[in-house]
């Protein structure tokens, strides 16, 4: 099965501590194998098998950010 990447809008991100805790909660959701944050443009490129919409958007809640 090939990844698949998809990309969320989080604006409240506005430094590393910020990309840390996301990129640490969003990295736990099975089938996640790579997490990418932008914090310029305030996006996370999620990479893997089988994403799970519902489940990337509470991970970022859990890590105390809203996904735009």
């Amino acid at each position: 099965m090939n990844d698949k990447s998809t990309v969320l809008l989080v604006p409240g991100m506005t430094c590393g501590h910020c990309e840390a805790a996301v990129k640490s909660e969003v990295g736990k959701v099975a089938g996640v194998t790579e997490v990418s944050v932008d914090l310029e443009t305030k996006l996370v490129t999620v990479t893997g098998v089988g994403l799970d919409h519902g489940a990337l958007v509470s991970a970022i809640d859990e890590a105390g950010f809203e996904v735009g």
